[in-house]
């Protein structure tokens, strides 16, 4: 083989591997699972910018009352909650002394801007009437319908740029998408 074409696929090759390399170390983002403790597949794969909000909603198993805790994850992929907003004042609820602030909307009261660490965290679902239900842009995933009485954790990591890219074209199975949707 003569040396220009061997020169131009090693430098092919070599732009190659260094596009893979970059790929592979550019961040690109946050992915949140929710993944069964006992193992199995995971219920929701959200992928999440720093910052970005989502939500779990569900209704108090003592007051019966709605009850939303907004997080997010910071860039290392730390889960924080944000606000808390509620009905009323139901056990367990309320201000927590050098966390936030407290604000009322019509009947909800909400503890706003809190960033308070929670880490990855377990959740036992509650059955349906509990409804744990994840809000994301703009969908709605009801974990009860799901795995009622399941314990589930939730964990973040940062992905690379390479992976994001991937699952952008290909979303992992348990990442809702807005066509999914159905009215509950």
């Amino acid at each position: 083989m003569p040396a220009k074409p061997v020169r131009r696929i090693a430098l092919t090759g070599i732009g190659l591997a260094l596009l893979l390399i970059i790929g592979l170390t550019l961040p690109g983002g946050l992915e949140l699972r929710i993944i069964p403790v006992k193992g199995g597949a995971p219920l929701l794969v959200l992928p999440l910018a720093p910052g970005e909000p989502f939500t779990i909603h569900y209704y108090h198993s003592v007051e019966n009352a709605p009850i939303w805790e907004v997080h997010s994850l910071d860039e290392s992929g730390r889960i924080f909650i944000e606000e808390e907003r509620y009905l009323k004042f139901g056990a367990g609820m309320g201000k927590m002394p050098g966390v936030g602030h407290m604000e009322k909307h019509g009947p909800y009261e909400a503890i706003k801007d809190m960033h308070m660490p929670t880490g990855d965290f377990i959740l036992r679902i509650g059955s349906i009437g509990v409804d744990h239900t994840i809000f994301w842009r703009g969908t709605r995933s009801n974990l009860s319908v799901l795995a009622p009485h399941l314990a589930v954790q939730f964990s973040a990591r940062p992905v690379s740029w390479l992976y994001r890219s991937w699952r952008h074209a290909f979303p992992h199975a348990a990442t809702p998408s807005r066509i999914d949707q159905v009215k509950e």
